[in-house]
């Protein structure tokens, strides 16, 4: 079977977890190219050299450029802060690779753009971090609201929040600084809006109340000198699908007590879907109408008869994880290289998903309903 070289620039927690997702995957799907670990960087050539023999790489460098001209890296995963993705894609296109890139693709739509017309040029297939809809359940979810069964779509409510950076202790670092783009309504925001996008299409128009609560913080803990924040805490906004229905969705990065609120209440005329991360094996369907004295939610369990559940276990009830979630994200990325195929979601709909973030920051300047794109 066709081989595909593995190069991963990054050994923080999206690089391991790419790492791991990388070797479990042919577990799973035994129809994909074979991924090769061939090589993994990170600017530290130690923690370069500790990744590679953890996670069984070949080869490490602490030079990405050496990495994605390798000629036997094939594939590259970006798994570094924000800034950095635009030059290490570009470079890795124009080096004939296949690219995965975590979100949020750049820190400006202009960037992105240029990033997905580079890919889209070059032949390359692409693949963005939006894991969490790589669930089964979610798959489901998708399907019956194409296939009707919640008939018309009346509403949605989708959230995600964290609670990782509601300390106002918390150091200044990479993920505030303006550079990078904007805060939450990204980092957190582009997952959840990705979400609707993945269950009900596109969003078509945005009114938005985008804030900072945390107005500095120290330049490292327990520092007495402190930077001003610029980046955005908290967003909410509503929001018109183009399908006709409305909705709501939030982004919250100092949500205390929160650790994965990553979730929604989708409405129909004929029922509902509930949903969130914090049990994400479990589905509430309610469907509209029977005997109302013991009609309510049913809690759908995930089990083979929800695929590709079946490819990690044989008996229902037993959950899937996160980085369970990550290995199906790249066992359909590597079918698609392998079949010549578009993966989902590539470049071009995180592009969609970050038209959706520019706009909801256009609207809470403005104080008013802003179209997409």
């Amino acid at each position: 079977m066709r081989e595909l070289g593995i190069g991963i620039v990054g050994t923080g927690f999206m690089g391991k977890a790419h790492a791991f997702a990388y070797r479990a995957a042919l577990a799973a799907f035994p129809d994909i190219p074979v991924p090769r670990l061939e090589m993994i960087a990170d600017v530290e050539a130690g923690l370069a050299a500790k990744a590679a023999h953890q996670y069984g790489f070949a080869r490490f460098t602490a030079d990405w450029r050496a990495l994605v001209n390798d000629p036997r890296v094939d594939v590259v995963s970006i798994t570094t802060p924000n800034t950095l993705h635009k030059e290490m894609a570009l470079a890795a296109i124009a080096a004939g690779k296949h690219v995965h890139c975590e979100k949020p693709l750049s820190p400006s739509l202009g960037d992105s753009r240029e990033m997905v017309e580079a890919a889209e040029k070059a032949g390359a297939v692409t693949q963005v971090g939006f894991n969490y809809i790589k669930n089964p359940l979610l798959k489901m979810a998708r399907g019956m609201v194409a296939a009707g069964e919640l008939g018309e779509i009346t509403g949605f409510r989708g959230i995600h929040a964290e609670d990782y950076m509601h300390d106002p202790e918390g150091p200044y670092t990479w993920r505030i600084d303006p550079v990078g783009g904007p805060g939450v309504i990204a980092d957190l925001g582009s997952h959840i809006i990705g979400m609707a996008r993945f269950l009900l299409g596109p969003i078509a128009e945005v009114s938005a109340d985008v804030r900072t609560v945390v107005k500095s913080r120290p330049v490292a803990r327990g520092a007495k000198e402190r930077k001003d924040v610029l980046a955005d805490d908290a967003a909410r906004m509503l929001v018109n699908f183009a399908r006709g229905c409305g909705g709501t969705i939030e982004a919250n990065w100092i949500a205390t007590g929160r650790k994965m609120q990553l979730g929604f209440e989708l409405t129909g005329e004929k029922g509902s879907l509930v949903f969130s991360q914090e049990r994400l094996n479990e589905l509430l369907f309610y469907r509209a109408g029977g005997d109302s004295r013991t009609n309510g939610y049913v809690r759908i369990e995930a089990g083979p008869q929800h695929p590709p559940y079946g490819e990690f276990c044989i008996a229902g009830g037993h959950q899937l994880g996160f980085n369970d979630l990550k290995t199906i994200e790249m066992g359909e990325f590597l079918r698609a290289i392998g079949r010549g195929e578009k993966a989902s979601p590539d470049f071009r709909e995180a592009y969609e998903i970050q038209k959706v973030v520019e706009a909801a920051i256009s609207s809470s300047k403005a104080r008013g309903w802003v179209r997409v794109g």
